[in-house]
């Protein structure tokens, strides 16, 4: 790799690792820029993640406001800012719009393509990237570098020169769709500051009855709330035969997992009404018919379903007083025992560590070489934060790619957030 820009004024090439979206808006900017671009990947095709992300509708991004889409960023948020200030959701709704795919808001302030799957925008993507001759090679496994720098890739014959690189190779999520973390002995070798990859946006382990686990594993809990410590979150969640998977226990996952770590209480408490005052629920409950059983009672005046009551029983004998089983309801203590493996996570934590790149995202140990996507030390939670954030790093080391080789940059986003 050269130390600067390219003599004589022709086209610096430019070799992207993963064809992700981090990559692939790597690739994106780098080629409008006038770069030639060589995209690897591992597997035959690009953007299997993606693609299996939006099989169930597509979260783009999220329509909530700067401050509180940050916070979602947790200790990374500053970190992020200001590249998701130059790439904001309303960019990302642009970009979208280019490849002629427009977004639309749905009732819980998520983004979505109006297909609602990303096949349509990956097709129209990979043929924009066509056109601005962005050159796309599957199958080829990222193994490092030779004597004289050059990256070395398991199906390609000869090593290959860049006067720069992005690797967006992804966490180690989902493997069998090509993120394995399998880059961090590699880049651990040249002496790049990682801190280890762990399971995010995963699921909490719980003990369960053999009969809770027989009769409502894959059961939905609809409409709940989740709290743990001082912050309650509202969504859906799935009981397992190991535990509970959904959008709170994504979100908790940090916050479990530095207590579980430290030893602390790891119990979550679930409201199973949030949507109904205690003292509704008590009068709606105290109204029951006289000799009603009680799973009628909590199906009929409660509203709960048959997961929820058998969750609720799975806490001990439900009490028969209406305020009290009212109270149990809206607070049911679940002790978490730990949080499902990275076999089984949609993202990982870790990696890239801040110190390790400077503002550009160009790795300190290995100049030229800069880094997107997941790689980096960050997380957040499923809604619509991990696909931007993607985005926008992909964006900020093809920046950081332009600026080293002394090319000009794409012209700044001015729509606001």
């Amino acid at each position: 790799m050269t130390a600067g820009g390219v003599a004589g004024g022709e086209a610096p090439t430019v070799v992207v690792v993963g064809a992700g979206p981090a990559g692939l808006m790597a690739a994106d900017v780098l080629a409008g820029a006038g770069c030639r671009v060589r995209v690897f990947d591992r597997m035959p095709s690009p953007a299997r993640k993606f693609l299996l992300a939006g099989r169930g509708g597509l979260n783009l991004t999220h329509s909530a406001p700067r401050e509180p889409f940050l916070r979602r960023y947790g200790a990374a948020a500053d970190w992020l800012a200001p590249m998701l200030d130059a790439f904001p959701p309303s960019r990302l709704r642009a970009f979208a719009a280019e490849l002629g795919e427009p977004t639309f808001i749905g009732t819980s302030g998520r983004v979505f393509p109006q297909a609602f799957k990303a096949s349509p925008l990956l097709r129209s993507w990979l043929r924009r990237l066509d056109t601005l001759g962005v050159e796309l090679a599957g199958r080829r496994l990222w193994t490092g570098w030779d004597e004289a720098g050059r990256l070395t890739f398991a199906g390609e014959a000869a090593p290959v020169a860049a006067d720069a690189v992005v690797l967006a190779l992804g966490g180690a999520s989902w493997p069998r769709l090509g993120s394995d973390g399998g880059w961090t002995g590699l880049l651990a070798g040249r002496g790049v500051a990682l801190a280890p990859l762990t399971a995010a946006n995963v699921g909490a382990l719980a003990t369960w009855s053999p009969l809770l686990r027989e009769r409502f594993a894959g059961h939905p809990l609809k409409r709940i709330a989740v709290t743990f410590g001082d912050t309650t979150i509202r969504g859906e969640a799935v009981l397992t035969a190991h535990g509970l998977e959904g959008g709170p226990f994504y979100a908790l996952a940090p916050k479990l997992r530095e207590a579980l770590a430290a030893g602390a209480d790891s119990t979550v408490i679930i409201d199973l009404r949030p949507d109904l005052a205690i003292e509704t629920l008590s009068d709606r409950l105290a109204e029951a018919r006289k000799g009603e059983s009680l799973s009628n009672r909590l199906r009929k005046a409660a509203g709960l379903e048959p997961a929820a009551i058998g969750l609720l029983r799975e806490a001990g004998a439900p009490p028969t007083h209406a305020w009290d089983l009212a109270a149990a309801i809206k607070r049911l203590p679940v002790r978490v025992t730990g949080l499902a493996g990275l076999e089984r996570a949609i993202s990982t934590a870790g990696g890239v560590t801040r110190a390790a790149v400077d503002e550009g995202l160009m790795l300190r140990a290995v100049p030229g070489t800069f880094v997107a996507g997941e790689m980096l030390d960050w997380e957040a939670p499923t809604g619509g934060y991990l696909l931007q954030a993607s985005f926008a790093t992909g964006q900020r080391a093809a920046e950081g790619v332009l600026a080293r080789l002394g090319r000009p940059l794409p012209p700044r986003w001015v729509g606001g957030w």
